[in-house]
């Protein structure tokens, strides 16, 4: 009953003109973002979180929740029209969306498309009532020792699900951890790395490094690859013979496709570093497996788009869980929010439902408005969308920059921060180049303070002894999952080298999935390679 009270009271607050208004804006805005290839959750977070400094946090963070869903969706326009994952969430969208619209019908598998993270949506955000009390009670008990264990599982986690190799995602995360001991030295008051800057007393922010690393450094890394020469083709979105929704047999055959791939995904989504890129390739393999026409997929098989498109939204709310309750960001996209939240005054964690529910219920409820209204711009106003995706790559790139250097200037007024963010622009992309994880350097920047700071208090309340890790039972259990999460590179890839067939002498056919049209090789490389900007 308390959950259904604070569910009414969020909604209450959810439905005042103001935030009603910045969540109409923030699903068109994320929407926009989505769509535009390069572009994605993180990036567009990134660079739109400087707009709302200032503003009530209540309404702030009900806009920047309705960017980051309603950016999964938009990359689903590009994915299906011009086979253009406008995010890496969306990369299975391709598989089957792609087919349908070469076949005429586009219409109709944007509008399931649109169902699908509807129903994905709703679904998950009503897991998320139920999942976060739980959760916050649970997490509430946590001592230093705890907290610490839970920062480096988080991290640990983020780095064996994103990276393709364990040492560079290590690397990676050693390079945020050193950024965030740059400033002041809480404990004991000196100056860290700080060059005799009076800029960089207060610390590296935030902000403009992952601008850098998420906006500019895409911009190089699509310039580097090519992506801006690519010659684009476009479908209408109307089917042929003027139908543009779907039939009867569409809605039957993918009806339980949505449901199965909601669940996967909330759950996928909890798990942090895994997002909303494994939980949509991973719903693509289980809608391939449990169908009777497995051979349809690849070629225009309508679960094929559904499942995935459910998970990668329903991952959206399943990573607020970790966020809200812990204070731990599981992809970059949620560290982006986690940074709103630490520029607003708040601090997420066991105890942000208690002292701001409106806030964490507000914010719950209108997740279920944002539905709603994602739903009704998808299905309405998909043609006008679709022509973001023809706006050339040398006309979106200076805009893209422009956008990452104001915004950065506007947080401090800081030419340093500028400086800093382009700096980290060029980083993000020898980053990208050389196979290290952008965003484990980004919520490594994030989660250093707290890790120094909870390992610091351990410390002193042990005298120095790390025996105190093992001697409670919630501790003892967090040491097993890191045990567990270390051991996982091994185990995964010694069942790959039992299951991987001889290597076939014959060239690649050439087709975009698989040689049978169905991207199985493509969902093994795609969740071997970095899951989220």
């Amino acid at each position: 009953m308390d959950i259904l009270g604070n569910l009414l009271n969020g909604l209450g607050h959810a439905l005042s003109p103001v935030n009603l208004l910045l969540l109409g804006a923030g699903v068109l805005m994320g929407m926009v973002v989505g769509v535009m290839p390069g572009l994605g959750p993180s990036a567009g977070l990134a660079i739109l979180l400087p707009l709302t400094f200032g503003m009530d946090p209540g309404g702030a963070i009900v806009m920047l929740a309705a960017v980051y869903y309603g950016a999964m969706y938009g990359g689903t326009i590009t994915s299906v029209l011009i086979n253009t994952p406008g995010e890496s969430a969306t990369v299975a969208s391709t598989f089957d969306g792609y087919p349908l619209a070469k076949q005429g019908r586009a219409g109709p598998a944007l509008v399931m498309a649109a169902l699908a993270s509807f129903v994905a949506g709703t679904v998950g955000t009503l897991l998320l009532s139920l999942a976060a009390p739980a959760t916050a009670a649970v997490a509430a008990s946590f001592g230093p020792p705890e907290l610490f264990l839970v920062v480096m599982a988080g991290l640990l986690a983020l780095i064996v699900i994103v990276g393709r190799n364990m040492v560079l995602g290590a690397v990676s995360a050693l390079l945020g951890f050193c950024l965030a001991t740059v400033g002041i030295d809480v404990g004991g008051g000196e100056q860290r790395y700080t060059f005799g800057s009076t800029e960089l007393i207060n610390g590296i922010d935030f902000i403009p490094v992952a601008i850098g690393l998420f906006g500019v450094g895409e911009v190089l890394w699509t310039l580097y690859n090519g992506g801006h020469l690519e010659r684009l083709r476009y479908f209408d979105v109307r089917a042929r013979g003027g139908r543009f929704w779907p039939t009867a047999q569409d809605w039957v055959e993918s009806r339980w496709s949505m449901v199965r791939g909601s669940i996967l995904g909330f759950f996928v989504g909890c798990a942090p570093g895994a997002g909303a890129t494994v939980a949509s390739l991973m719903s693509y393999s289980v809608e391939k497996s449990v169908s009777k026409k497995p051979e349809r997929f690849g070629k225009g098989a309508m679960p094929g788009l559904v499942g995935p498109e459910a998970a990668n939204n329903a991952a959206t709310s399943g990573a607020m869980v970790p966020l809200l309750t812990l204070g731990l960001p599981g992809s970059s996209a949620t560290a982006v929010l986690l940074a709103g939240f630490l520029m607003w005054g708040l601090q997420p964690g066991p105890l942000l439902m208690e002292q701001n529910p409106e806030f964490a219920w507000g914010l719950i409820a209108s997740m279920y408005l944002g539905n709603a209204v994602l739903l009704a711009l998808n299905v309405f106003c998909v043609p006008v969308f679709a022509t973001i995706a023809r706006v050339p790559f040398h006309v979106l790139a200076p805009i893209v920059v422009v956008m990452c250097v104001l915004g950065t200037y506007a947080v401090n007024n800081s030419i340093v921060e500028v400086g800093i963010m382009l700096a980290c622009g060029v980083l993000g992309f020898f980053m990208r180049r050389f196979g290290l994880v952008p965003a484990a350097t980004v919520i490594a920047l994030v989660l250093g303070p707290l890790a120094e700071e909870t390992l610091r208090q351990t410390l002193i309340i042990s005298g120095g002894g790390f025996g105190i890790f093992v001697q409670r039972p919630t501790s003892i259990a967090l040491l097993c999952v890191l045990g567990l999460l270390l051991a996982l590179p091994l185990a995964v890839r010694t069942a790959r080298a039992r299951r991987r067939p001889p290597k076939d002498p014959e060239p690649d056919s050439g087709q975009g999935a698989g040689e049978d049209g169905s991207g199985e090789h493509i969902v093994d490389r795609a969740l071997e390679s970095p899951p989220e900007r």
